[in-house]
C-alpha cells in the first residue's frame, strides 16, 4: 500500500524540481516566458496521474522523465512552435533504451522510430508541395519517432487518431473562441501528440485498434 505521505512528498519534489527546470529550459528554447507555478502545477498533476495508474514502480520513475520532457515540449511548441532537437532525439534515445530494460523487443520500438518519423515526414513534405509552405515540420516527426522509440510500432495508429482527436478539439475551442478566422491560425500540433503519447504510455493503445504486438 502507497503510503499517503509518501506520495505527498513525491509529487511535491518533482513539482518544485520538475516545474523550475521545465519553466527555465523552456524559457530558454523558446525565448518566451513559461511561468514556473503553471510549470509546477502541471507536474505535481503529472506525477499525480501516474502514480495512480503504475503505483511504486520502476516504470513510475521513467514516467516521471517522460512526463517532464512531454510537458517541456509542449510548453516550447505552444510558445514558438517549435520541437527542439535537443529534447525530441534524446526523447527518442531514452525510449529505445527503456524498451531494452522493461521489454528486452526493441526491435519493436526501433520500427517504431523509423516509421514514425518516416510517416510525419512524408505527410509534411505531401502538405508543403500542396499547399506551398510548412503544416507539419521535422520536429513533429521527430517527436513521433520517439513516440515509436517508447511505445513500439504496433500502438502508433492510437497515437495518431488519440493526437488528431486533441488537435480538431483545440481548432474547435479557437472557432468558438475567435470565430471562423481561427480555422486559418496554426496550431502547435506537437502539443496534441504529447497527449497522445502520454494517454497511450499510460493506458495502452486503442481497443478498437486492437492490442498491441
Amino acid at each position: 500500500m502507497i503510503h499517503p505521505l509518501q506520495s505527498a512528498i513525491a509529487i511535491a519534489a518533482f513539482a518544485i524540481a520538475g516545474g523550475w527546470s521545465s519553466a527555465r529550459v523552456a524559457a530558454s528554447l523558446a525565448g518566451n516566458q513559461f511561468h514556473i507555478a503553471l510549470a509546477a502545477v502541471l507536474c505535481a498533476g503529472f506525477a499525480a496521474w501516474a502514480l495512480s495508474v503504475m503505483g511504486w514502480t520502476l516504470v513510475f520513475t521513467i514516467t516521471l522523465g517522460l512526463a517532464w520532457t512531454l510537458l517541456t515540449l509542449a510548453a516550447i511548441d505552444i510558445l514558438a512552435f517549435r520541437l527542439p532537437d535537443i529534447l525530441t532525439l534524446p526523447l527518442a534515445a531514452a525510449g529505445l533504451l527503456v524498451s531494452l530494460t522493461l521489454t528486452h523487443d526493441i526491435w519493436a520500438h526501433v520500427a517504431g522510430a523509423v516509421i514514425g518519423y518516416c510517416v510525419f515526414a512524408v505527410i509534411g513534405w505531401a502538405f508543403a508541395r500542396m499547399r506551398g509552405h510548412e503544416g507539419l515540420g521535422l520536429g513533429d516527426a521527430k517527436l513521433a519517432a520517439a513516440a515509436g522509440a517508447w511505445l513500439g510500432w504496433a500502438p502508433l495508429p492510437s497515437v495518431v487518431l488519440i493526437a488528431c482527436a486533441a488537435g480538431f478539439l483545440w481548432v474547435a475551442i479557437l472557432a468558438i473562441a475567435r470565430g471562423r478566422a481561427a480555422l486559418t491560425e496554426r496550431i502547435p500540433f506537437g502539443v496534441a501528440l504529447t497527449i497522445a503519447i502520454w494517454i497511450v504510455w499510460l493506458y495502452g493503445p486503442l481497443e478498437i485498434l486492437g492490442p498491441a504486438a
